[in-house]
């Protein structure tokens, strides 16, 4: 039987340096996706994508998106998953008024996070500028069919109607109907983002620690404590594949953190991957030498399953 503990909150160091150690997540109880995914690379990326994607925020408020886009290649490149690099990298390419290269990332950030609304706006935009109209419209209707789920009282109403209007310009044909550029709110502390998520998944308010974590993707990047933290989350509300794909997107940023690559181990023993989860500690105990609490809780869990660590 598996021992479920909770988490113990630290601070993160700097957000521009990615720890090898990671958060220090007690084990973890829930769920978590499991699947083809073998291990993490051994080579780390060639670029910092959260520095990366930081670089490319303070270009595209500065209006410079040539530079925006050099820098959310480099985090796109790397974690093809993180929506808000995707749709920072579409929209960029939309106000140079390149819509052929603005699509691809348009469509990857709707796939990876359909509720973004200024995704389906600038995609339909996109998509009418290309003379595209059946595809702007199926985006001008997926907008329409969040009216009546918002019925003009959620925070959102506005945002839908405006984006409606834009997909009808565009459509139209009207020289002016460029989405607007969005705006990222600064983050103040994200210390102040891990702690709180900490303190609120030891409570099991799950719903709410993903919504602060999550937020904070838009300011942050793809840091990979906060993805961890993410990933730890959503296996806890039995969210297999979501939990999965934010170890894999942890690992993606930084293939040696070693939170991830304990909790990643955990989840795929729970789901009966005896092997991937030894993998996981065989590269823990290659990373920390003389031995790691990550390296000591995987093989604690390998063990109190009935299984050998070796």
């Amino acid at each position: 039987m598996l021992r479920h503990t909770g988490l113990r909150a630290i601070t993160l160091s700097a957000l521009l340096v990615l720890v090898p150690t990671g958060p220090a997540l007690a084990a973890g109880g829930g769920g978590g996706g499991g699947g083809g995914f073998s291990g993490p690379s051994e080579s780390a990326p060639q670029y910092d994508p959260a520095a990366e994607y930081l670089k490319g925020v303070a270009a595209y408020q500065a209006q410079n998106f040539k530079g925006a886009v050099t820098a959310f290649r480099h985090v796109t490149d790397t974690v093809a998953t993180h929506a808000p690099a995707q749709y920072l990298l579409g929209s960029s390419y939309l106000q140079m008024g390149d819509f052929k290269r603005a699509r691809r990332p348009l469509e990857m950030a709707v796939r990876y996070d359909a509720a973004m609304i200024d995704a389906h706006r600038d995609l339909g935009v996109v998509l009418a500028k290309l003379g595209d109209a059946a595809k702007a419209g199926e985006q001008r209707a997926d907008l329409v069919a969040r009216k009546p789920q918002c019925a003009g009282t959620c925070p959102e109403a506005a945002s839908i109607d405006a984006a409606i209007a834009a997909v009808d310009a565009a459509m139209a044909g009207s020289p002016q109907a460029y989405a607007p550029q969005r705006a990222i709110a600064p983050l103040a502390s994200i210390d102040a983002v891990y702690v709180s998520a900490v303190s609120k998944i030891n409570e099991h308010r799950y719903e709410e620690a993903i919504a602060d974590l999550e937020g904070s993707l838009w300011a942050a990047g793809p840091h990979p404590d906060v993805l961890t933290y993410l990933g730890f989350a959503n296996r806890k509300l039995q969210r297999y594949e979501a939990a999965r794909g934010w170890y894999e997107m942890a690992l993606a940023v930084a293939p040696n953190h070693r939170g991830a690559l304990e909790y990643y181990g955990e989840l795929k023993l729970e789901l009966g991957d005896v092997a991937g989860a030894k993998t996981h500690l065989a590269r823990l105990d290659r990373l920390c030498g003389f031995g790691c609490q990550q390296a000591d809780e995987l093989r604690r869990w390998l063990r109190e399953s009935g299984q050998s660590a070796s």
